[in-house]
Formats: C-alpha cells, sequence, structure tokens
C-alpha cells in the first residue's frame, strides 16, 4: 500500500509501515532536527516541506494518509486553545490533502484530551470534517504501557475509512485485561515505580526523571532509555544534542502501538 506521511517527525509510523512492506510516496516535516534524523534512517523519502504550502494535486497517488497533527492546542499539559492555536488548524490541512487525493484510508494520531476539548466540540467538528469528506471513522484511546513498554502514554488513534471501499475492522484493540496477546500484555504485573510517566517533547529539567532504584537516586532518562519507551532501536536519535533527542522522542509516536495497528490495516 501506498501511503503519504505528514507531520513525520523522526519516523514513528515509518517504521512498523516499512515492515510491512508499504511504500512511502513522500513526507511533510518541517522542523530541522526531525529531518535531519528522519533522512538519515529514510533517505529516498521525499520531504514536501511545510504540509500548508503544499499542493494537493502535484501529489502521488497513495492509499493512506497518516499524521499526528500537532497536539500542544489539545493537550492537558498546554493552554488547549483548540482551532484557535494555529497548530490546531493544521488538521484540516490533511483534510484539504485528503479531499483531493481521497485515499482509502485515514491514521491520525494525537493526544487524548482531544476527545473532551471543549466538551468534545473539537472532536466533533473532526468527525463531522472527514464524514463531509466521505469517511466514516474508529478511535480508540491507546496507553503505550500495553503495547510492550513500560511507559503510561495514552493516545487517541483515528482510523478513517473511504465510503465504498472495504472497512478494515482496526478497532478495538483490547489491553491485557480483555485479550491473551501477549505483545499486549508485556507489562502486566508491573507497578507504577516501573512504569514511566509520559515522556513529553518539551525540555523542562523537572520532566523525564525517574527514582533509579540501582542506588543513584533520581536522575533524568538517557537517550536510549527514552528510544526504548517509545519503542525505536537504541541510537536512534544518535547525532543530536540530548535536548533535541528528548524534544523528538517526546513528540513521536510509539512505534509498538502503531505496529498493532498497522497489522490490523
Amino acid at each position: 500500500m501506498r501511503y503519504f506521511s505528514t507531520f513525520s517527525g523522526i519516523g514513528g509510523f515509518e517504521i512498523p509501515l516499512q515492515e510491512f512492506g508499504h511504500e512511502c510516496v513522500g513526507y511533510s516535516e518541517i522542523d530541522k532536527y526531525a529531518i535531519q534524523l528522519y533522512s538519515s534512517h529514510f533517505p529516498s523519502h521525499h520531504n514536501y516541506g511545510d504540509i500548508t504550502t503544499i499542493s494537493a494535486v502535484s501529489l502521488p497517488d497513495f492509499e493512506l494518509l497518516i499524521g499526528g497533527f500537532p497536539c500542544q492546542a489539545f493537550s492537558v499539559a498546554g493552554k488547549r486553545r483548540g482551532f484557535d492555536d494555529t497548530r490546531g488548524t493544521l488538521f484540516f490541512e490533511l483534510c484539504r490533502i485528503a479531499r483531493i487525493k481521497q485515499p482509502r484510508l485515514l491514521l491520525f494520531e494525537n493526544v487524548k484530551g482531544l476527545l473532551n476539548h471543549e466538551r468534545g466540540e473539537t472532536f466533533r467538528i473532526i468527525l463531522s470534517s472527514l464524514d463531509e469528506l466521505g469517511y466514516d471513522c474508529q478511535w480508540q484511546v491507546l496507553n503505550s504501557q500495553y503495547f510492550g513498554v513500560p511507559q503510561n502514554r495514552e493516545r487517541v488513534f483515528l482510523v478513517g475509512h473511504l465510503r465504498g471501499e472495504s472497512r478494515p475492522e482496526v478497532f478495538p484493540l483490547r489491553d491485557f485485561q480483555g485479550i491473551p496477546d501477549t505483545s499486549i500484555r508485556a507489562n502486566k504485573g508491573r507497578t507504577q515505580t516501573e512504569i514511566s510517566h509520559t515522556i513529553r517533547g518539551h525540555s523542562n529539567k523537572a520532566d523525564n526523571v525517574f527514582v533509579d532504584e540501582g542506588g543513584n537516586g533520581i536522575r533524568r532518562f538517557t537517550p536510549v532509555e527514552c528510544e526504548r519507551l517509545q519503542g525505536f532501536p537504541d541510537h536512534w536519535t544518535a547525532g543530536l544534542s540530548d535536548t533535541q533527542r528528548f524534544k523528538c522522542l517526546g513528540n513521536a509516536v510509539t512505534v509498538n502501538v502503531v505496529r498493532e495497528i498497522v497489522k490490523k490495516l
């Protein structure tokens, strides 16, 4: 399946999509540090740059549109300005591309707070917009800690399928309480000293710290530890400063979660 990747970051969607043999026709990313890492791992992928300047008609045809559109406008960790924030309006750039290209499938990711932002009105607008474009949607909040990484990270994933095309039943993906899948049950039995808090994308020194029971007191995670918490291979972000590595990883999608979704697609 051919796909176009938006808000691509450091390739968290790409890793499982490439594993399953899907073909990237291009991507859109503007952060220079994320581009540095992405292009080092996927040198053959063409960056179309700023999504607001992309001419959708000039894009190659593709069957899947993916994007973890900016979450800061909806996150409880931010000011939650939603569509009043320019980052929030970038969702409509996805709609613009989908309207013209009409891919068979959509796969989007955002923070859990998107669901209750403005008492649910923001998410209603998103679903209504996709409905007008001819897409029926299914969604679920998934926590990374149930997909083989010890990180408490809740994100909403939304799959849209074009009416008239085959509909993959992706959700619900059940956690360890509802399904005996060992890849999802991997963290059953861990205690909350053993499950990391959410890795964040800003560089506040109070974030990304934990109590090291090995006798080292309170310390920050290392970049490699954060890579593992997000399901990336070790040293995936090597070559950047630690500050930028933490930022890129905190803004990334958890690879393990995407892998389970891609299996259903």
